[in-house]
Formats: structure tokens, C-alpha cells, sequence
């Protein structure tokens, strides 16, 4: 299993903006992509490609949070999606 970590890096958190692009980068590959803040346990992770569930993760501006992801192409995918949460898309 393919595991990165990544610091939020927009200034709301993994709120709004930032949470549907990275819901629908996560939603494009063929593999689960999981979520979890750094130190939770990688069986209460939660779906990456879901709006709802990277809001209800609570991640703000500084957190670090945990991708997992098993499957051809499982670390390329997981390095794309911590340059999404490491971007600030508020000053864009």
C-alpha cells in the first residue's frame, strides 16, 4: 500500500473549493484513495473522493493528513493529490 503525507495548504482548510478538487482528483482514478489526519489509524481513514467526508475531516490551514492508496499507479496518484492539498487554491 502506497502511503504520502501532505500540510493543507489553503488558508479555509480542506473546505469548499479546495475539498470538491480534490474530490474529483480522487474520484478520477480506478483505485480507493483514503484520508485520514496524521496519526488516526489507517482503518478510520475516509473517502478522498468525497465532498463530504474531506469536510467532515476538519483539516485546516498546517494539518497534515495521511493518503493511502493500493493499485498500479497507487504513489503517481497520491503525489498529484498532495500537490492539490499543498496548493492554497483561496489565492489563486
Amino acid at each position: 500500500m502506497a502511503e504520502i503525507t501532505a500540510t493543507v495548504g489553503s488558508t479555509v482548510g480542506l473546505h469548499a473549493r479546495p475539498a470538491a478538487l480534490l474530490a474529483e482528483a480522487a474520484g478520477e482514478y480506478d483505485f480507493e484513495i483514503t484520508i485520514a489526519g496524521e496519526g488516526e489509524p489507517a482503518e478510520d481513514a475516509l473517502d478522498a473522493s468525497s465532498v463530504l467526508s474531506l469536510m467532515g475531516l476538519g483539516a485546516e490551514y498546517g494539518h497534515t493528513v495521511v493518503l493511502r492508496a493500493e493499485g498500479d499507479g497507487a504513489e503517481e496518484a497520491l503525489a498529484a493529490l498532495k500537490d492539490l492539498i499543498e496548493t492554497d487554491h483561496d489565492a489563486e
